[in-house]
C-alpha cells in the first residue's frame, strides 16, 4: 500500500510540474505580449477572454480552473498566393477584424452573420478555436459545456455550425421534368400550416415569432416551411435600400420593425429563423437574372443578390424568399406581394437558370455551370414552368432570322393559351396553339435587332411573361406582310373545340385562294352563335362592311362561311363565338389567314341580314350583294317557319316553295336602287319583315 501511494504521489508531482511549465510558459508569453504592447503591469489580476474582432484579437490568454487550462485564439487561415500578393502579417498588435475590412472581405447580411464578398481565390477564413489541457481522468470543460452550446448555438442534430455542400449533394444534370422541387412534396400537406403560418403577426422579438410559427410545425419540413410563408408574406421589399449601399444591411428587430428589407435582410432574416427553429440553414450570396436583367447581359463586380440553403433529410436544398414574396414593376418600380411558389426548393437544374452563386458547390449540380455558361444560357422565367411548360426551342436566348423568318416552339405538359409581342404590339407573327404547347412564326417587318416576348395564361386569367429573344435580322421578306388585325392564335385548335367549334374543313391557319372565294365549314355546338368579320389592311372600314364580304349559312349543326375578297392581298378571318342563352359580348376564338396573290380579283360584298335571317336559313342565289339594273334576277332560298316570301323592288315579286323546300321566283330590278327580300312568319297577320337587302347598280 506504501508503494502504491508512493507512486500516485509521484505521478500528482509530475502532473503538477508539467502544468506549472505549461503555465509559466504561456505567463511568459503574456509578458511578451504586453511588454510589446507597453501594458506590463506588475500584479497580473485574472483577464476575462476577449472575442475574436476587438483589439487585442490574437492573444492568448489563461482562464483558471482546477482540472483545466483552457486557450482561446483567433485563427486565421490563408494561402501563399495570397500571403504573397499581400504580404504577411508582422505586426502582433494588428486587429484581425480591421484587417478583414480592410480587405473588402465581408458585408452585413441582416442577422449579424457575415459573408464573404467575391475576391479571387477565396482562401482565407477566420474561425475561433478553444484549446484545453487537462488532466487525463478529468471532465474536459468543453464536454461539461456542450449541451448548453448545442442549445444555443446548433441545431437539434448538434451541428453547431452547417456543413457545407458535398459531392453526395450534387444532382444529376439536366431536370428529369418529374418535378420542379428537389425533394418529393405534396403541396396539400401544407394548406393547414401556410394558412396558419401566413396569419402569425410578430408580437415582440424573434424568438417569439419562431416560437408561435412553430406551434403547427413538427418537422424540420414544415418548420423550414412557416418561416418561408411568413416571410414571404410578411416583408416587402426596399426598393430605396436597395439602391443604396449604405443601407444594404439589415438587423431582424429593423425587418420585423419595418416590415421591409432588400435581398440581403431576407437572406439574413431566414437563416436566423431557421437556426432559432433547429434548422441547418446558410446564406448564399452571388448573381442573378431579376430584376433589371437584360438577355445577353454579362455579370461582373459585386453580387447582386442572395438566397438560402436549407438542410433537410440529408441533403441541401435551395430557397429565395426574396422572390417568393412578390415581383417589381420594371415601370412603375412598385413591389408587389405576388407570392410564388417556385422558388421554394427550386430544383437546382432549375434554380440555376436565375441563380448564380459565389461557390460553385451551391450550385448543386453536377457538374456545375461556369459563368459564362450561366450567362449565356436560355432564362426561362418562373412562370415558364409554374404554367406547365416543359422545354422551348431555340434554347438560345438570342435567335437570327432564315430568310426573314424565326420560328420558337415550345412543349408543355397540358393545353395551353399563349400570346406574344414583338417590340411591344401583336403584329408580325402566326401563333398557332397546338395540344401540348405551341409554334409561333414571327417575320420582322424591319432589320436590326428586336425583342421577343412570349406570354402563357395557364390556369389563371393573366397571362404572364414566359420566355424573352433577342431577334437578329438581317433580312426582310416584302412578300409577307401580314394583317394588322390578325389577332392570335390562327387557326382552329383545341381551344376552339372548346368553345364549341369543330371538325374544321381548314385545320391549317392559312388558306390560299387563286379566285379570292373560299368556304369554310364546321360543326358547331348546339345553342353556340357564330360571328365572322374579315380584316385586311385597305383603310378604315366599318363592322358592317367588315361582315358583307362574309355570308354565313347553317345546316343543322353545321356552319358555313362562304368569303369574297374584295381584292387580292392578305386578310384576318376573326370568329367568334357566343351562347345563346346567356348575356354578353361575342368572344374571340381564332382566326384564319387568307391570302390571294390574284390582281384581278373584286368580288362585291354579300346582301346584307338582318335580325330575322335564322340560324337555319340557306341563301342559294344572288350571293352578289349587288344587283345589275334593269335585269330579271332569278332568287332561289331555304327558310324555315315561313308563311310567305316575296321579293320588293319597283314592284312586288312572291316566291313560291318548291318540292325540295325552295323558294323560288326572279325579280326585275328596273326603276329600283334596293330589292328586299321579305317574309310572313303567320299566315293569319299581315306584317312583313325584312331578312335580306340587295343594291342594285346605277344604270
Amino acid at each position: 500500500m506504501a508503494c502504491l501511494a508512493e507512486s500516485a504521489k509521484r505521478s500528482a508531482l509530475r502532473l503538477q510540474r508539467r502544468g506549472s511549465a505549461l503555465s509559466r510558459a504561456l505567463a511568459l508569453s503574456r509578458v511578451g505580449q504586453l511588454r510589446a504592447r507597453g501594458h506590463l503591469q506588475r500584479k497580473q489580476p485574472s483577464v476575462r477572454p476577449r472575442r475574436p474582432g476587438r483589439k487585442g484579437g490574437g492573444i492568448m490568454e489563461l482562464k483558471k480552473d482546477i482540472n483545466a487550462v483552457s486557450i482561446d485564439m483567433l485563427l486565421i487561415v490563408h494561402s501563399e498566393k495570397r500571403r504573397a500578393a499581400q504580404g504577411t502579417l508582422s505586426d502582433q498588435q494588428a486587429n484581425p477584424s480591421s484587417l478583414l475590412q480592410r480587405r473588402g472581405g465581408f458585408q452585413g447580411v441582416g442577422n449579424g452573420v457575415r459573408r464573404w464578398q467575391k475576391l479571387e481565390g477565396n482562401d482565407f477564413h477566420g474561425t475561433q478555436l478553444t484549446v484545453e489541457v487537462h488532466p487525463r481522468d478529468a471532465m474536459p470543460q468543453l464536454l461539461k459545456k456542450f449541451s448548453l452550446a448545442k442549445r444555443l448555438q446548433g441545431d437539434k442534430n448538434g451541428n453547431t455550425r452547417p456543413r457545407q455542400p458535398g459531392g453526395k449533394d450534387a444532382h444529376a444534370y439536366p431536370w428529369d421534368r418529374s418535378s420542379l422541387k428537389s425533394m418529393s412534396l405534396d403541396l396539400q400537406q401544407f394548406e393547414k400550416l401556410d394558412i396558419y403560418a401566413s396569419q402569425v403577426t410578430a408580437k415582440s422579438g424573434l424568438d417569439e415569432l419562431v416560437s408561435d410559427l412553430l406551434q403547427e410545425a413538427h418537422t424540420d419540413l414544415e418548420r423550414v416551411r412557416a418561416i418561408w410563408i411568413w416571410i414571404c408574406h410578411h416583408i416587402e421589399y426596399d426598393i430605396a435600400a436597395a439602391q443604396e449601399k449604405d443601407r444594404q444591411a439589415f438587423k431582424p428587430t429593423d425587418i420585423l420593425r419595418t416590415q421591409k428589407t432588400n435581398c440581403d435582410g431576407y437572406a439574413g432574416l431566414f437563416e436566423r429563423m431557421c437556426r432559432l427553429a433547429g434548422v441547418q440553414c446558410m446564406t448564399v450570396p452571388g448573381y442573378s437574372k431579376g430584376f433589371g436583367y437584360q438577355t445577353g447581359h454579362s455579370f461582373s463586380g459585386e453580387f447582386d443578390h442572395a438566397w438560402n440553403a436549407v438542410y433537410l433529410e440529408g441533403r441541401w436544398h435551395l430557397v429565395d424568399s426574396t422572390w417568393g414574396s412578390g415581383l417589381v414593376d420594371t415601370i412603375t418600380s412598385k413591389f408587389t406581394f405576388l407570392y410564388n411558389e417556385f422558388y421554394f426548393l427550386t430544383h437546382p437544374a432549375l434554380f440555376i437558370e436565375d441563380h448564380f452563386p459565389d461557390n460553385k458547390n451551391w450550385q448543386l449540380l453536377k457538374p456545375p455551370q461556369s459563368l459564362r455558361q450561366f450567362e449565356n444560357n436560355m432564362h426561362h422565367k418562373s412562370e415558364f414552368y409554374n404554367k406547365g411548360m416543359l422545354s422551348a426551342h431555340p434554347e438560345t436566348s438570342m435567335i437570327r432570322t432564315v430568310n426573314g423568318k424565326a420560328t420558337v416552339t415550345i412543349e408543355s405538359c397540358a393545353p395551353t393559351l399563349f400570346m406574344f409581342m414583338l417590340n411591344g404590339k401583336q403584329e408580325h407573327g402566326l401563333l398557332s396553339l397546338r395540344k401540348n404547347g405551341m409554334k409561333l412564326e414571327v417575320y420582322p417587318p424591319t432589320m436590326g435587332t428586336h425583342k421577343l416576348q412570349i406570354f402563357a395564361k395557364g390556369n389563371s386569367d393573366i397571362y404572364s411573361s414566359v420566355l424573352e429573344y433577342t431577334l437578329k435580322c438581317n433580312y426582310v421578306d416584302m412578300g409577307v406582310q401580314l394583317p394588322a388585325e390578325l389577332h392570335q392564335p390562327v387557326g382552329p385548335s383545341w381551344f376552339s373545340e372548346q368553345m364549341g367549334i369543330m371538325k374544321p374543313s381548314h385545320p391549317d391557319p392559312i388558306i390560299h385562294t387563286s379566285d379570292g372565294r373560299c368556304s369554310i365549314s364546321f360543326s358547331v355546338e348546339e345553342g353556340i352563335n357564330v360571328l365572322a368579320s374579315l380584316h385586311g389592311d385597305d383603310g378604315p372600314i366599318t363592322e358592317e362592311t367588315q361582315r358583307r364580304y362574309i355570308f354565313q349559312l347553317h345546316r343543322e349543326k353545321q356552319t358555313e362561311l362562304k368569303v369574297q375578297l374584295p381584292h387580292a392581298g392578305k386578310f384576318a378571318l376573326k370568329i367568334f363565338v357566343k351562347k345563346r342563352q346567356e348575356p354578353g359580348n361575342y368572344i374571340f376564338v381564332f382566326n384564319y389567314l387568307i391570302c390571294c396573290a390574284n390582281t384581278k380579283v373584286n368580288w362585291p360584298m354579300f346582301p346584307e341580314s338582318f335580325g330575322n335571317w335564322g340560324q337555319d336559313n340557306e341563301l342559294l342565289e344572288p350571293l352578289s350583294g349587288v344587283l345589275p339594273a334593269n335585269r330579271n334576277v332569278p332568287f332561289k332560298l331555304k327558310l324555315h317557319g315561313i308563311a310567305k316570301v316575296l321579293v320588293k323592288g319597283q314592284d312586288t315579286w312572291p316566291l313560291t316553295l318548291n318540292h325540295e323546300g325552295y323558294w323560288e321566283g326572279s325579280c326585275s330590278t328596273a326603276g329600283c336602287q334596293e330589292v328586299y327580300v321579305m317574309v310572313l312568319e303567320n299566315a293569319n297577320h299581315n306584317f312583313y319583315s325584312y331578312i335580306l337587302k340587295y343594291k342594285v347598280n346605277a344604270q
